[in-house]
């Protein structure tokens, strides 16, 4: 399910949506706060520019958005549904949740919205995929 030339992959990985090589991150470490977003300018294995455009990433907070209420859903629902708690304490669980995975979520939201654009390539991958 999650293997190379899959979608899915580059979205979890980080890795470059064209050859699924390169992690698109200059740190992988999302927890590296001050390097969350800091980004390759170019994929080192096939040259793909991941800033397509000026300001290309903007339209990840629309991602962002629904990506983090997933999140908070998810939250939630275990707190209140699963273990029982009362209904502030499943608020509080989305609070901390929501705080705790916002490195997560960026990248996750940029994963997604870069993928939207950009389709993998097996001719561009230099491993057996």
């Amino acid at each position: 399910m999650l293997r190379k030339g899959n979608k899915l992959y580059s979205i979890i990985t980080g890795a470059c949506p064209k050859c699924h090589e390169e992690n698109m991150y200059i740190n992988k470490n999302p927890y590296m706060l001050s390097k969350t977003l800091k980004m390759h300018e170019r994929c080192s294995n096939c040259n793909t520019k991941y800033k397509i455009e000026p300001s290309f990433f903007y339209g990840s907070m629309y991602v962002s958005y629904g990506v983090g209420i997933a999140f908070a859903v998810a939250a939630f629902v275990i707190s209140y549904g699963f273990l029982g708690t009362s209904l502030m304490v499943g608020f509080i669980a989305i609070i901390i949740t929501m705080i705790g995975f916002l490195p997560v979520i960026l990248r996750l939201s940029r994963n997604i919205w870069i993928n939207l654009f950009l389709n993998y390539d097996k001719s561009l991958s230099t491993k057996k995929a």
